[in-house]
Order: C-alpha cells, then structure tokens, then sequence
C-alpha cells in the first residue's frame, strides 16, 4: 500500500470526519488501524458484494498473511481476529457454528423475551424516577447499558458476579485506546472469567444458553461439536455482542431525538413509529462504526477499477455506508425519522449477519417506548458534554447526562 493512507482515530473522535472522507474517495480506501493496513469499504454495493462474496474470508488464520507473528501480542485488536467462532469461521466451519447458536435467536424465542424485557425495563425507569426534579442521571449507565445486560443475562443463565465481571472486561474489548500489552493483560482475565462461568455451568447446569452449548460441546461425537476453544469464544462473542450493540442503539436514539426536535415531534405527532427511528438510527449512527477485518482469499476487483491483492485486509465501514448518497440521496447527512428508505447494513449482510438483529431491535423499542412515555420531558442536562467513546468500532457516548423532569415540575404538580 502506498503512503496515500487515513489513520484511523482510535479514540473516535474524528468519526464524521473520517466517514466524510471515506465517502470521498470512492469505493475502498486504504487505511492505518493502529498500525496496520486494510481497505476500509464505504460503499453500501461494494460492501454488500463483498460481504457475500467467497472469495472473502474472516478466517485470520487461514487468509491473513500477518497472522499471528505480526498480529499476535503486538496489535491491541489481535483478539477480534484471532478468536474461534462463528464470528471469524470461514465455510464449513462457519456454517457449523452458527447452526449451534443460531436457536437461542429463532423469532418465536426472540418474541417469547418481550414481557420479561418490560419488567426489567420497568424496574430501572423506577430506580430513574427516584431521581429529584432537576437533577442529572446518566442514561447509558442506568438505562442504556443494564438493560442489555440484564437480557443477554438471564438468556445465557449469568450469575450477578458473572455480570459485574464481564461489564469491565467487554468494555475494553471495545477500547481502542490500549496498548497491546494492556489489551493482552484484558483477554487473559477474560477467559479466566469464561472458565469460571464454564466450570461453574458444568457442575451446576441450567435452563440457559450456556449451559446447552456446554452440553453439546461434552456430549457430541459426530465431528460438529464445538471444540473447548470454540465454546469459550462462542461464549465470548454472545456476551460481548449480545449487549454492546443494543447499548449503542439505545443511546444514540436518545441523542438523536434529542438533537433533533423536529423529528421528535413528528413520533409525538404520529407521523412515525419507534420502529421508524430505529432504523433511521440504525442508518444515521450505526452502534458499530468499523467491524475488523477481512481477508481477500485471490485477488478482488472492485468498482472504480481498485484490486483487492490476495491477503489484504478489509473493513466494513458501516459508519460511513449509512451516509452514502447512492444509497439515501443529498441528504443522506440528515437525519429523518419519515425517511421512506431506510436501508442498512449496521448488522451485517449475508451469512454473517448479525443473529441476535431482532433481539437488539426488541430491546431498544421497548426501552425507548417505555422511557418517553414515562418522562415525555426529559432533555440534556444544562451541563452535559457528549464525548464519543474511546473505539474506533463502537459508536456510542461515555456518558448521557439527562435531566429526566424539570425542575419545578414538582411543585407545579402540587399547584
């Protein structure tokens, strides 16, 4: 590659920057994520043709020459590309994988969680409402995040150590700032903690999505079992991706209808639904700004008359692919809640999407639903700063200071 190369933020600060700069310079660009090199894919056909496209693998091991000398200890994302699940496989084994998975995600499953999602969703907004007139609370921690949580919990069968345990370790999973020491230093305290919860499934097992992979892991023989590797990983990117994206979701609708009033109106008004600016969101702000990586198995060529070489890396920069304007016109930098196209790919496309889609979606309609209903007039705190978090693939906020009810809407009650 040549020195005409974007140094990706790792600290997500330079995002529309970044997504405005990508869109610029055509199909696929060559960029520098913390220290390595990969074409980062801003247009929504190319990225679509490439994401179902054979001759593109997830499969590091196999199909990325720098792995592992180059990659193991010494790039702080050697985890994203190194682990063995569905997330990574490649053919067969892919295939194998997500079969294993993919029931605790079936539709009728999925919808079978809503009362359940309710009732924790309604406990925290009883925690929020004890929070006096006036007075800020932060969203992402008290809403945005334990709810998540609470969900992929009680759907993996994770006692309340296991979650307190996880919630710091997946954090820096997603923090793009580490060094590839501390990142190394986090993956070893995390499989310590997944073979904790393993050990712990194993003698005392449940009615939970653990426990069932662990079973199927000890009791098949027929060649498709998972592999104990494979079981910690799977169990890792269940966890992992089972909240963080759902959190981002639900965070970045609160910002955005809050950013936006006009369209906010247009939900109180009728003229959308929840699940209109969910999607709109989805395409505006998708919670996974860049997914790395993958690996051209031959020589690609994409439009523009780019060739992707044979063990170079791509990321699918889906940030920048929700704001492309072959997709949504001149105004795809709007953001439109009546937006009559809303097409996306903030969960994937092809035999990689994401399984746990609909599950996100539940949740954060839901929660959103629930909570302007509840507090119709909550708004930023007078002093709230939105600082992105420190990912260069997660899009979200640190913090989301809110003032839920103003403050003399107390005493205005009483009159």
């Amino acid at each position: 590659m040549d020195q005409h190369v974007l140094t990706i933020d790792p600290t997500g600060a330079e995002r529309h920057t970044e997504s405005a700069y990508l869109l610029a310079h055509g199909p696929a660009t060559r960029v520098d994520i913390l220290g390595q090199q990969a074409w980062a894919v801003a247009d929504p056909a190319v990225l679509k043709a490439l994401l179902v496209d054979p001759r593109v693998s997830k499969d590091a091991a196999q199909h990325w020459p720098k792995f592992p000398d180059e990659i193991v200890g010494k790039w702080p994302l050697a985890l994203w590309v190194g682990v063995s699940n569905m997330f990574t496989a490649y053919g067969t084994d892919h295939r194998r994988l997500r079969r294993l998975v993919s029931p605790a995600f079936a539709a009728r499953r999925v919808a079978a969680l809503a009362p359940r999602i309710e009732d924790m969703t309604a406990q925290l907004l009883d925690a929020l409402a004890a929070v006096a007139p006036g007075e800020s609370v932060d969203l992402r921690e008290n809403l945005a995040v334990p709810l998540p949580i609470q969900v992929i919990s009680s759907l993996m069968g994770l006692p309340v150590a296991a979650q307190q345990a996880f919630r710091g370790l997946v954090d820096a999973v997603f923090d793009t700032t580490l060094s590839p020491q501390e990142a190394g230093a986090n993956a070893v305290r995390l499989y310590e903690v997944l073979a904790d919860l393993v050990a712990e499934k194993r003698e005392n097992p449940g009615d939970d999505m653990t426990s069932l992979l662990i079973a199927t892991r000890d009791e098949e023989g027929d060649g498709s079992a998972l592999t104990e590797q494979e079981l910690l990983d799977t169990l890792l990117l269940i966890i992992s991706a089972g909240y963080e994206t759902t959190v981002n979701l639900i965070d970045q609708v609160i910002t955005t209808l809050l950013t936006h009033p006009e369209e906010r109106a247009k939900l109180d008004a009728g003229k959308a639904q929840w699940r209109d600016v969910i999607e709109e969101t989805l395409r505006f702000e998708a919670p996974v700004a860049h997914l790395p990586l993958r690996y051209a198995i031959e020589d690609i060529e994409v439009e523009g008359g780019l060739t992707i070489r044979k063990g170079e890396a791509i990321l699918a920069s889906y940030a920048a692919v929700g704001r492309h304007p072959d997709l949504h016109g001149d105004d795809a930098d709007a953001f439109d809640v009546t937006r009559p196209l809303k097409d996306h790919l903030a969960f994937g496309h092809g035999v990689h999407f994401c399984l746990g889609a609909q599950l996100a979606r539940m949740e954060a309609e839901i929660a959103l639903r629930m909570l302007f209903d509840r507090f119709p007039d909550l708004a930023f705190a007078p002093d709230a700063e939105l600082r992105p978090l420190e990912s260069l693939i997660s899009n979200g906020h640190q913090r989301l200071p809110i003032v839920l009810t103003p403050a003399g809407a107390a005493a205005a009650a009483v009159d």
